[in-house]
């Protein structure tokens, strides 16, 4: 028979079945080619999936056919939905889902700036089902000139970043888009991660002068908000990041993230979300050092027979 105190420490952690698998959608390039895939079992050592190789390629765009920074989130019925920026300077974002990942639907441009002509980007979006309101919100990083003026000339070229946000039941009908989250700096790459119990609100500050580039985390409500105070930043110092995307690996938070500076892959991980251990050196990369790298991009948890027919499926 198991000591009380470790069979305690066994039922209390949280323990990922045993018949799923991480897959991580990603981008590599300036994300011209499309939607690449690559997976886990452990969140730690990454294989890809069809030889590293575009399984879908971008179709909408207004100046530019990009398909950059996939996020991808399983909806109630089980279907999946990503969402994606379709290029630098655009009022509109991306969206398809899918099944299974191989057959999807056609690609749709959702105006979500469409309404303030003078907007300058439309950058990472992120997209998670509200249970409570049973709908999905995304939400992203735009600038619109002339606003948050406190904070103008903070970032390169002018951008000064707010996220915004729009929400849809059935992805045909939006809401008025909103501003979802102004820190008080500039901001981008939003991302949630749900943790023993609590919803966190992971953010990178993209101020440039003087530089920060860095990710904080702040304790959330509710998906939609209100957030909490943030942290300290807890990627480490000095090194330029994005595309925060959070998953949990043996009871504990890894949070990966893309060191595009220094063009590599890098993750911090936490039991209690307030102390980090770089854990950069134990992740095993595909294709690192090479212009095939991963980019920004987010892991989900999915079925491991998902992961058996993509391997045959897409050879």
């Amino acid at each position: 028979m198991l000591p009380r105190l470790l069979l305690l420490l066994f039922v209390a952690l949280p323990l990922r079945a045993v018949d799923t698998a991480f897959l991580f959608t990603y981008f590599t390039g300036n994300g011209q080619d499309g939607l690449h895939l690559m997976w886990s079992d452990d969140g730690y050592t990454w294989q890809p999936i069809a030889e590293g190789r575009s399984v879908m390629p971008p179709r909408i765009g207004t100046t530019e056919v990009l398909m950059r920074d996939p996020c991808v989130v399983q909806g109630p019925d089980g279907t999946y939905h990503m969402v994606w920026t379709s290029g630098w300077h655009q009022n509109i974002i991306g969206h398809a889902s899918t099944k299974d990942f191989i057959h999807w639907t056609p690609q749709q441009a959702i105006p979500v700036m469409a309404h303030e002509p003078e907007v300058r980007n439309s950058w990472a979006p992120e997209v998670v089902y509200d249970d409570q309101a049973q709908e999905f919100v995304i939400f992203w990083a735009s600038t619109v000139p002339g606003r948050f003026m406190e904070t103008a000339g903070a970032s390169e070229s002018e951008f000064n970043h707010r996220m915004y946000a729009t929400t849809t039941k059935d992805w045909q009908t939006f809401t008025p888009t909103r501003v979802f989250y102004d820190p008080g700096f500039s901001v981008i790459d939003a991302t949630q991660h749900k943790f023993d119990g609590q919803l966190y609100w992971i953010i990178k500050d993209e101020t440039r002068y003087p530089p920060k580039k860095h990710l904080r985390v702040a304790r959330a409500e509710s998906r939609q908000g209100p957030f909490g105070e943030l942290g300290e930043p807890f990627t480490p110092e000095g090194l330029w990041v994005e595309g925060p995307t959070a998953v949990t690996v043996d009871g504990a938070v890894l949070v990966y993230f893309d060191a595009y500076g220094d063009k590599h892959y890098g993750a911090m991980r936490s039991t209690d979300m307030v102390h980090w251990e770089n854990v950069s050196e134990r992740i095993k990369m595909p294709f690192e050092g090479t212009k095939e790298r991963v980019r920004h991009g987010t892991i989900i948890e999915v079925p491991q027979s998902l992961i058996e027919r993509l391997q045959t499926e897409l050879k």
